[in-house]
């Protein structure tokens, strides 16, 4: 879609109307002022509805990217555009969940609408003895598990690629396809 020309689209404020009174009846003078027009046109119709293109949730489809890159929303060109926008209105949200279970689990649910929970904490251990020697190396980092809505599938591919990114840089995170809840789960 174009904003440049939009064919037929009158302008709110006529240059012509707004001229001194000696070339209100000047045909050369009307006409150029409406070729004006037709070229400012667009661009106050854009200035008029701004807030809307600031707005995820009506933003016209191709401004949305730009508003995506604004906010640091990384999208994927095979999400609906559903899913685009609400990426974008709950990119602030998610970037400040970054590296959380919440934010994992947010982020995959908006991603792939699947389920996730994610066990264990992948975090730092430290002695409070001076000169102790060095605890032993955790025997797992967190544990990502992941299952569809019913009758949904789960891309491995596409799981993995979001635990990776989304996961703190100190950790590594095992991800588990399951193809339904965990036992025990009624979710």
């Amino acid at each position: 879609m174009s904003r440049a020309a939009v064919p037929g689209l009158p302008s709110r404020y006529p240059i012509g109307e707004q001229l001194p009174a000696l070339y209100a009846d000047d045909d050369f003078a009307q006409r150029f002022t409406a070729g004006l027009d037709t070229v400012l046109a667009p661009v106050f119709l854009t200035l008029d509805t701004l807030t809307a293109y600031l707005d995820p949730r009506v933003a016209p489809p191709d401004f949305l990217a730009w508003l995506a890159s604004w906010v640091g929303a990384a999208g994927d060109p095979r999400w609906s555009e559903e899913v685009r926008r609400e990426a974008v209105v709950r990119a602030v949200e998610l970037h400040r969940w970054r590296g959380t279970r919440r934010g994992l689990v947010d982020g995959l649910r908006l991603a792939l609408g699947v389920h996730a929970e994610v066990t264990g904490d992948g975090g730092a251990v430290w002695s409070s003895t001076p000169g102790a020697g060095l605890p032993p190396e955790p025997a797992t980092g967190p544990l990502v598990r992941v299952w569809p809505d019913p009758g949904g599938r789960v891309d491995p591919d596409r799981v993995h690629e979001i635990v990776r990114a989304m996961c703190p840089a100190h950790t590594v995170c095992r991800v588990e396809v399951l193809p339904g809840p965990p036992a025990g789960e009624g979710r």
